[in-house]
């Protein structure tokens, strides 16, 4: 259990975060300076200090991530809510060998908690499904994840 903070990721983040994990995003909108929040799933660690992300181009999280790098993901699992705080930067844009463009960011961790309030924990993980071509779903998500770790 993490009580308190830490400055980098923990072993059970690390293990969770391997394969497909459903995440918060959250970024300063860069047209209203306001907080934003949407769900990703093309992140995972490089290490402890660093996450890797991908985000489409058509999407705003992209423009909002170069107005202003500060981020939070927000990981459920493990009975906790983890706040993992920290600055990206483009690690490659246009990421090469997906079929379309999309930009993908290092996250450097400045700070990590559990967001959850004190006496209670997560009794389960959010869980999804693909509701359109599971199949070319899988194929673009092999494509990404394979680019993002030649990135």
């Amino acid at each position: 259990m993490m009580s308190q903070h830490t400055t980098q990721l923990t072993e059970t983040l690390i293990q969770k975060m391997q394969s497909e994990t459903f995440v918060l995003l959250n970024t300063v909108d860069a047209e209203s300076g306001g907080p934003t929040s949407s769900v990703v799933s093309w992140v995972y660690p490089v290490d402890a200090q660093t996450l890797r992300l991908t985000i489409d181009h058509r999407s705003r999280l992209v423009a909002n991530i170069k107005n202003n790098p500060l981020v939070t993901i927000t990981v459920f699992g493990d009975e906790h809510v983890f706040a993992i705080n920290g600055r990206a930067e483009v690690r490659q844009d246009p990421l090469n060998g997906v079929p379309f463009d999309m930009c993908c960011f290092d996250i450097h961790v400045e700070f990590v908690r559990n967001a959850l309030f004190h006496g209670i924990q997560l009794a389960s993980s959010p869980e999804y499904i693909k509701i359109h071509d599971e199949q070319a779903a899988k194929m673009l998500d092999g494509q990404v994840f394979a680019a993002m770790r030649k990135a």
